[in-house]
């Protein structure tokens, strides 16, 4: 291995480390933060490139946020990049997910830390908005654009329609609306093929999953447990609210490895710990088979995500060659920045607001309206508003502040 290869290797190590200790807020948040680091500090990937791998993700079964880490490892450093990015940045929620599972097996109970992320989540929702404000005025190229971006909005909070099938629909009317008309398109047929094949992939996750819940098992074993996590891992579109119906459904009501009370805490940890919350597959493993099941769960449910990426980081650059695949791309991308808007509205909703008069938490607003201004104009690094929000979470509690 060259210097400069060892070299990117440990940028990259350090990067994703550092954001899988910080990302707190879910994947919306992570994104964010992870396009702050690679488009606009070190300028690693254009814009348009960051899109078009976000739009790849959003395709694909996993956690989105962990798979763009593995996709800029790959851009970045090559295979091995791929693997250190997308190690570290699962590592953090990995370590403190197990350690947080250890208390729980110890001495049956959570630490509680609601002070800290009382303060910590209105700030992750300023770092969203600046990543939000970049990628809109990057994916929104024309009218058209927007009104697809628009509509595909309007189609998830009306029908309350699944991330992918909601993405496949804007990009499907990007390639009919957005498309040439050129004649002689040599890459069309590769194009359609590859649009058919993430049709067929989504039915065959239905499929799938509806074998995993047909199955039954009397005993738990290591080999049972991983197969379990690595099945979820593979089929796993929509995101963390999707995993709690896979785990309610098969640990609780199919299996029986855990009670209902278990899996609430388990996604309690998975929800309040940085990272992806795909991490509580660490916490469910180790409560079910100790350190051996804490380590094949976790190697279960992130594994496919490495594979998908590999399979597809090749691939992207080819899609933009094509006229009907390029205006895909662009659709998907602006479907996922609406996404992504919606996700911040019920975010936001949830964060800033009171079940009780005066109804809006005028400290949390502070809270955001700072960080906002800290990261948009003064370009103050996520790290630094994460960790200054949690300071002001923990002392309102202190002097007894209680929204």
């Amino acid at each position: 291995m060259t210097n400069s290869a060892a070299s990117r290797l440990g940028e990259l190590a350090n990067l994703f480390f550092k954001l899988g200790v910080i990302g707190f807020g879910g994947p919306v948040a992570h994104i964010a933060m992870i396009e702050d680091e690679v488009v606009k500090r070190r300028q690693w990937l254009t814009r348009e490139h960051f899109l078009d791998l976000l739009g790849a993700t959003n395709l694909i079964p996993g956690p989105n946020s962990t798979e763009m880490a593995i996709h800029i490892g790959y851009i970045y450093a090559g295979w091995l990049g791929l693997i250190v990015s997308g190690v570290c940045f699962v590592l953090p929620a990995v370590l403190i997910t197990g350690g947080f599972a250890w208390v729980y097996v110890a001495y049956g109970t959570l630490p509680q830390i609601a002070p800290l992320l009382y303060g910590i989540k209105p700030a992750v929702l300023a770092i969203i908005i600046n990543a939000l404000w970049g990628l809109a005025k990057k994916a929104v190229k024309t009218r058209q654009l927007l009104v697809i971006a628009f509509a595909v909005a309007l189609l998830t909070l009306l029908f309350k329609l699944n991330e992918v099938i909601a993405l496949l629909i804007g990009g499907l009317l990007g390639m009919v609306w957005l498309h040439s008309g050129e004649k002689n398109d040599k890459p069309r047929d590769k194009a359609n093929f590859l649009i058919a094949s993430l049709t067929t992939l989504k039915a065959s996750a239905v499929v799938a999953a509806s074998v995993a819940a047909a199955s039954t098992v009397a005993k738990v074993s290591l080999w049972q447990l991983g197969w379990f996590f690595l099945k979820v891992g593979s089929v796993l579109f929509g995101g963390g609210y999707l995993l709690v119906a896979f785990l309610q459904g098969g640990l609780v009501q199919e299996y029986g490895w855990l009670t209902q009370q278990q899996l609430l805490d388990a996604i309690a940890i998975g929800q309040f710990t940085p990272g992806p919350v795909l991490s509580t597959a660490t916490f469910i493993g180790y409560v079910i088979a100790g350190i051996p099941g804490a380590i094949v769960a976790t190697i279960g449910i992130f594994l496919p995500s490495f594979v998908f990426v590999a399979a597809l980081n090749p691939l992207i650059p080819r899609l933009r060659a094509s006229s009907w695949t390029r205006a895909f791309l662009d659709a998907v991308n602006v479907s996922a920045v609406a996404l992504m808007v919606v996700t911040t509205v019920q975010l936001g909703t949830a964060t800033l607001t009171l079940p009780q008069a005066p109804f809006v938490d005028f400290l949390g607003l502070a809270i955001a309206i700072v960080s906002a201004i800290l990261a948009i104009h003064f370009r103050i690094n996520a790290a630094w508003l994460v960790f200054g929000s949690a300071f002001m979470g923990w002392g309102a509690s202190f002097w007894g502040y209680t929204p």
